[in-house]
């Protein structure tokens, strides 16, 4: 939560940074970065370099680690968890938080495992009855908090046990489930991959539509009489993006490409983050994280806004069960409930949400996920056992917050809030 003088400080600094824009154009802009790391502004600066780290690191203890291969089983097992912590960002940005994501993963996976096997039904069916377990966790989570006050350590805490008891009594004495191999789910998730020439065309669409996201924002922000960033950096931004994301799906498509649960992960990373930050729902999402009563006095209806979130939250939780469970090819009395809770909060905040609440973006979950991935893929190439992956996970999740902090201190006393 930020003070009731946070706001007012905070558009004195963003008038500022406006009037940078309005004098040296798109020279500013470097200038205006600089200002803003000066003042606590890293967004996603520190988890971008310590992945340059981590890949530089295990690059020379084991170069088989930035091979094709690699990157391309790296974000297709990530995309699981990622789709999870999405869920977990969304209750981050409102200084709120579950730790039942990972049970109520594995709860929805059984249920859909349960309904496809020992019901006959359809896959089609089967995996709806998991998604609308996953709405009815997050809708009873957002009574207990809105109606009753139960914080949401709690409730979230006992979802973490009582959602674990329910896999067990649904999956029963015969424990496992194997998914059928030619079933759609396992087919997605471990054997579709975008052909080449598809994977081009989804590269340039995604500039398209970062170019276009940029120009209405630009728009908008010159309809209001506020300065806005060039044509030219716009311009000099998407080439740059063109170029990454064509040279990186060059070097994928070498092994297999692209797999299509990457991508379905991406898509909902970037739908997402243009929700919260071109939507009213994405501004009252920020603003209720940011300072609950102040969002509350302007009218923002907001235990409306706790109960989209928390069923968000729990909805994607049991999406990424799914998949996951698509993945393993099974469901057993172990799914979601190993280290996936820990793992899903760990990325969101380790990509750069705030745990403070109202600082945050959807992107947050594909860069953590990143990370984490990259190690556990690292550590084992290099014959580490577990129990390292656990305590270097840790130590990078202490230093995040630690990051956190430091900058939430820099932007107050810098009038950022």
């Amino acid at each position: 939560m930020v003070d009731q003088e946070a706001p007012a400080s905070t558009v004195a600094a963003d008038l500022a940074d406006e009037r940078l824009l309005a004098t040296h154009g798109i020279g500013g802009y470097g200038h205006l970065m600089w200002n803003r790391l000066r003042s606590g502004e890293l967004g996603s600066l520190p988890v971008i370099v310590g992945l340059a780290i981590i890949s530089i690191g295990f690059y020379t203890a084991e170069p088989r680690f930035l091979s094709s291969r690699s990157l391309v089983s790296i974000t297709q097992f990530a995309a699981p968890v990622g789709i999870i912590a999405l869920g977990i960002v969304l209750v981050l940005l409102l200084g709120e938080i579950d730790l039942s994501v990972g049970s109520v993963s594995g709860f929805a996976s059984a249920v859909m495992a349960v309904t496809l096997l020992d019901q006959g039904q359809s896959m089609v069916v089967a995996m709806l009855a998991g998604i609308l377990v996953g709405v009815a966790i997050g809708a009873l989570y957002a009574v207990l908090y809105t109606k009753l006050g139960v914080p949401s350590f709690v409730f979230s805490l006992a979802g973490l046990l009582g959602f674990q008891g329910a896999l067990l009594y649904v999956l029963g004495a015969n424990g496992t489930r194997n998914l059928p191999s030619d079933s759609f789910l396992v087919d997605f998730t471990r054997f579709q991959f975008v052909t080449p020439t598809m994977s081009y065309v989804l590269v340039g669409a995604t500039v398209v539509v970062f170019v276009l996201a940029q120009l209405w924002g630009i728009r908008q922000r010159t309809a209001a009489g506020l300065s806005a960033p060039s044509v030219t950096l716009v311009g000099v931004k998407a080439a740059l993006l063109l170029v990454s994301l064509g040279l990186l799906t060059w070097y994928v498509n070498i092994d297999r490409g692209w797999t299509y649960i990457w991508v379905f992960f991406v898509v909902l990373v970037v739908l997402m983050d243009l929700v919260l930050r071109r939507t009213r729902w994405g501004r009252h999402v920020y603003a209720v994280g940011g300072n609950e009563e102040a969002a509350r006095r302007s009218g923002i209806k907001v235990d409306r806004v706790y109960f989209s979130v928390f069923v968000a939250c729990s909805t994607l939780a049991a999406l990424g069960g799914l998949l996951a469970a698509g993945l393993q090819t099974s469901v057993s009395q172990a799914s979601g409930t190993n280290d996936t809770n820990l793992t899903a909060i760990a990325a969101a905040v380790i990509g750069g949400t705030s745990l403070f609440g109202g600082r945050g973006s959807a992107y947050s979950a594909m860069l953590g996920i990143i990370v984490l991935q990259a190690i556990q893929t690292g550590l084992n190439l290099i014959g580490v056992d577990s129990s390292v992956r656990f305590m270097v996970t840790g130590g990078v999740l202490l230093l995040a917050v630690a990051i956190d902090s430091v900058s939430r201190r820099a932007r107050s006393s810098s009038g950022r809030g």
